[in-house]
């Protein structure tokens, strides 16, 4: 296989919907600010930073992992996992990663906001790199990422206004975003339940055990409700309102299946979680869909 493909491996382009989901909580930052539209060069801006931070993540956790994936049905090949790339490739790649939003901020994001936005990756750097060893030592490594997650409703907000000074809506956007990231992730735990008992290392899914779907739908309905009462704020027209409700009473729903699944007696399986995951990204991305429309003058 060609090194490049490789490297795609290791950073997840070969499944993409990783790489957007985290876009999606930066594209509902910027659509709750005050003005809008943001400006189109700083959404680029954005999307190249989200994706190299993203990248960056995903080589951290695998070569944190490199011992425990072998041992995961889900994860056995993956390309350090499997001995296809090396450690000293992989920590190039996530120097290269790093590098590549570190010039993000320091070229492309406005001068007079780059302070505050330098400040903020800087912060988010620690919990990025350390999230995957979290697993390790804390009975819920989703809260870590969830946290990081909330990086990317920050540092739009920050790079757009010069401030975090937006009041409830950013409050709103940013716990929106904490709920849904330890939702979904909580469910791609799920599938992992068998082999991190087995192995010894923890997750939510496993902590918070038969009361996992629950807990799922109810971070669900409260990203529904905080982005509601974020957007209820700002302002939406009648076709953004109706944007926003289907994504919320599906996004809900996904959860509610979960529970119905767990009563007949049925533990999601790795491609029950996976459908799952894509299906967040569908309905997170038709929530931004709704803020979009319903925030166009």
């Amino acid at each position: 296989m060609p090194r490049w493909r490789l490297w795609l491996e290791l950073v997840r382009w070969h499944k993409p919907s990783g790489r957007l989901i985290l876009l999606i909580p930066a594209g509902w930052s910027l659509w709750l600010l005050p003005a809008v539209p943001p400006p189109l060069p700083l959404v680029g801006w954005i999307v190249l930073g989200g994706l190299a931070v993203s990248a960056a993540g995903c080589i951290a956790n695998d070569l944190w992992d490199r011992r425990i994936d072998p041992l995961v049905e889900r994860t056995r090949c993956r390309p350090l996992a499997a001995g296809r790339l090396g450690v000293l490739e992989a920590a190039l790649l996530l120097l290269v990663c790093l590098g590549l939003a570190l010039v993000v901020v320091v070229v492309g994001l406005p001068a007079a906001q780059r302070g505050l936005c330098l400040l903020l990756a800087l912060a988010c750097l620690p919990p990025v790199l350390l999230y995957p060893s979290a697993k390790r030592w804390f009975a819920f490594p989703q809260l870590v990422l969830a946290f990081c997650w909330g990086f990317a409703v920050l540092i739009p907000w920050a790079a757009a206004s010069g401030a975090l000074t937006g009041g409830w809506p950013l409050a709103l956007t940013w716990l929106a975003t904490l709920l849904w990231t330890f939702g979904f992730d909580t469910v791609y735990a799920m599938a992992d339940r068998a082999d991190d008992r087995r192995i010894g290392v923890r997750s939510s899914a496993l902590s918070l055990g038969r009361q996992a779907p629950l807990a799922v739908t109810l971070c669900y309905l409260g990203t529904s409700l905080c982005l509601a009462l974020a957007a209820g704020l700002r302002g939406l027209n009648p076709l953004g309102w109706l944007l926003g409700l289907t994504a919320a009473v599906a996004m809900v729903a996904q959860g509610l299946q979960l529970i119905q699944r767990q009563r007949r007696g049925g533990e999601p399986t790795p491609a029950v979680c996976a459908r799952h995951f894509s299906r967040q990204v569908q309905f997170g991305a038709l929530m931004l869909l709704a803020l979009v429309v319903g925030r166009l003058p």
